[in-house]
């Protein structure tokens, strides 16, 4: 059955994927679907994805990956999943560190900061988290900090462009 549901939302988000061709869409449905198990992972991280969090994942994937708000609910339905049935957080971030460079990393490490700054609470667990998957994504210290500005500066991530 998950398999099934993973080949519909796969084949859905290649199809949107095609269709817009944006140059600024990031990367195929494997890595959509690892960003989105992290930054699920990250509002879970103090116990209990709130409101704003989810809301906060919701607009930043429909965003950066061009998708329509069915799709990418979708796609954290299936991103949940696939985080729970997961060991640890390895398998997400290799697939990430391969595929996305510099940049994308930059802006994926905002958007974590913004989900975890989104209910306006900063748990010790949330930010151990985001510090061990940024070493994960190869993404050195200076770089996590930027993020975390420029996600404090733009609301908590609300207003950021990602597809920069």
């Amino acid at each position: 059955m998950l398999e099934s549901i993973r080949g519909f939302v796969t084949r859905r988000i290649l199809s949107r994927a095609e269709a817009s061709a944006e140059p600024g869409t990031s990367g195929p449905p494997g890595v959509q679907l690892a960003a989105c198990a992290l930054l699920l992972e990250l509002a879970r991280a103090d116990g209990v994805m709130s409101p704003s969090e989810l809301a906060h994942i919701e607009g930043a994937i429909q965003r950066h990956f061009g998708l329509d708000e069915a799709t990418a609910r979708e796609l954290i339905s299936l991103a949940e999943e696939e985080r729970r049935q997961s060991i640890d957080h390895f398998q997400f971030t290799r697939l990430i560190a391969s595929e996305y460079d510099l940049g994308q990393k930059m802006v994926l490490a905002e958007v974590m900061w913004g989900v975890i700054l989104a209910d306006g609470e900063l748990a010790t667990h949330e930010a151990w988290l985001v510090r061990k998957l940024a070493h994960l994504l190869e993404l050195e210290p200076g770089y996590l900090s930027e993020a975390r500005k420029s996600a404090a500066t733009r609301g908590h991530g609300h207003g950021e462009v990602l597809d920069e």
